[in-house]
């Protein structure tokens, strides 16, 4: 009886905790967090103690995300690198939420103040020069998670001491839009006569006739980017490059990188090779 002088009332449970009484039954009801004792009479609930902390992961990992199923499979895998793995799954979906939520209130911003947020992009028509690249090729899982290729590829041109010559960019090889498993290479422009070993590759690009939307501003816009070179072509009855070669794909030069300037100081060229 000592032990049970010592259980708490669910009541006193839920102040303690900051768990809502009808959240405690909830657990109570899923196995995720069941009281000490039940009064088989009554059916009233107390808790122990050290269900405290129990309580405070509980809530923790509801308010980071996760259902009730995964809490209880969490609880039991505590101290385990499973633990540590979901967790850090849960903050990478999280991040993509976040940057996601980002770019939606950054289009709404565009969309209210439409006149005004149009000249943060231009279009021109322009031969963009030859140039030889080191090319490296990869699938990520959304165009936002680029990055991932050029933490890939830095580190490989700097073990060879190549050092781009000129802004780098990125080509789309899909010929559509995906929505995951993008396919891409990103490129640095570097000297005639550089010789790489795989995964780089040593690309020859052509010169190339091209609409190219000038974004001064956050990688956000780039589908805007895409509009309004759509709408030009349409206008001036021109016809994209045709064709499996790299010189047909899209792709974006980055003038300035976020390493180096604030994202309202970005300024990126979205090319769109023309037949």
């Amino acid at each position: 009886m000592a032990e049970t002088s010592t259980h708490m009332t669910i009541g006193r449970f839920s102040s303690l905790t900051r768990l809502s009484v009808r959240m405690l039954r909830h657990y109570d009801a899923h196995g995720v967090l069941v009281p000490a004792v039940v009064d088989p009479g009554t059916g009233y609930r107390r808790y122990a103690p050290h269900q405290l902390g129990d309580a405070a992961d509980v809530r923790n990992l509801r308010d980071v995300g996760f259902g009730v199923s995964a809490i209880g499979a969490l609880l039991e895998a505590r101290g385990t690198p499973a633990w540590t793995r979901a967790l850090q799954m849960q903050h990478a979906e999280l991040q993509r939420e976040v940057r996601e939520a980002r770019e939606r209130v950054s289009l709404i911003a565009r969309l209210l103040d439409h006149g005004e947020n149009l000249m943060s992009i231009t279009v021109t028509r322009t031969i963009v020069p030859a140039m030889t690249v080191v090319a490296f090729r990869g699938t990520v899982p959304t165009y936002s998670d680029e990055g991932r290729l050029w933490g890939q590829m830095m580190p490989l041109l700097a073990r060879r001491s190549i050092a781009p010559i000129g802004p780098c960019g990125v080509i789309e090889h899909d010929d559509e839009y995906v929505e995951s498993d993008v396919d891409l290479s990103i490129f640095a422009p570097v000297s005639p006569g550089t010789r790489v070993e795989e995964p780089l590759h040593v690309v020859e690009l052509p010169a190339r006739d091209c609409l190219v939307a000038r974004v001064r501003g956050s990688y956000d816009q780039i589908s805007q980017a895409h509009d309004l070179i759509n709408s030009q072509m349409a206008a001036e009855s021109l016809t994209p490059r045709s064709g499996d070669d790299l010189a047909a794909r899209a792709f974006n030069i980055y003038l300035s990188t976020p390493d180096r300037v604030s994202e309202v100081d970005l300024v990126t060229d979205v090319c769109l090779p023309l037949s």
